[in-house]
């Protein structure tokens, strides 16, 4: 039997990278995928792929900085299959590895609306169906500047931490009830984050602090490791792992 059959869940940020990589895999082990993306041309692309491998999908133009867009993705899933399973918070973005005093506030809230208010707002409600059905289970993209203070600029590190602490709190609050909550850190990966990123907004201060660190890692992950971490978390394989973080970063954070 496939590890995820007949689950519904719910992956953000699913067009390139990550999310399409965590997409394609859980629906190769049986779920039924709702998936959400920013740009609708990659949700077509995967969706062909997808069906092209016999497995099951919905996709939903959504803007996790808009809240009509996330409550429209939880009602996709539950209108179309009457439930919610899982659901991957994947879906984020960069803030040009710029240290607080150079950070603009449409930057500050740009990123944190993305990256952290976007994910909360996805769990508020989805905790809501979990709570009914007794049972349910998150997986949030929290990242190694979820862990670290070096890895990444002010708000993207940030957005991280404040979503780790989110993880934290949320599996142990609901542990009771039958919900897991845990977060992947994953270190450097090849995905199209790097579109978010404007390089010529790098500084001195960037290129001494953070850029050194960054030469240390030993190798950039590819995004169908990091979906395989997620496939741990969302299966019965990790039924007694909660509230917990997940470092995929080819021992990098180890130094």
């Amino acid at each position: 039997m496939k590890k995820l059959e007949n689950k519904v869940a719910i992956v953000t940020g699913a067009g390139a990278g990550m999310g399409k990589a965590i997409a394609m895999l859980f629906a190769q082990q049986g779920a039924k995928v709702v998936a959400g993306d920013i740009n609708p041309i990659r949700l077509d692309e995967l969706a062909k792929e997808v069906k092209s491998a016999g497995g099951e999908i919905n996709t939903v133009v959504a803007n996790m900085s808009i809240e009509a867009d996330i409550d429209n993705l939880i009602n996709t899933a539950v209108s179309t299959y009457g439930t919610l399973d899982i659901l991957v918070n994947n879906a984020g973005i960069m803030d040009h590895f710029q240290p607080v005093g150079e950070v603009e506030n449409s930057m500050l809230e740009k990123v944190m609306k993305v990256n952290f208010e976007g994910p909360f707002k996805a769990m508020r409600s989805a905790v809501k169906i979990f709570l009914e059905k007794g049972k349910g289970n998150i997986i949030n993209v929290c990242s190694i500047g979820g862990l670290k203070g070096g890895a990444a600029g002010a708000v993207y590190t940030s957005s991280k931490h404040a979503l780790v602490g989110l993880t934290k709190s949320t599996g142990y609050l609901y542990s009771k009830s039958g919900i897991r909550c845990n977060g992947i850190a994953p270190g450097a990966v090849n995905t199209s984050i790097s579109e978010t990123i404007d390089m010529t907004k790098i500084t001195p201060l960037v290129n001494d602090r953070i850029m050194t660190g960054l030469a240390l890692n030993p190798r950039a992950g590819e995004a169908s490791e990091i979906a395989q971490a997620a496939l741990f978390l969302a299966s019965d394989d990790s039924s007694f792992v909660n509230a917990e973080i997940l470092t995929v970063d080819g021992g990098w954070s180890a130094y």
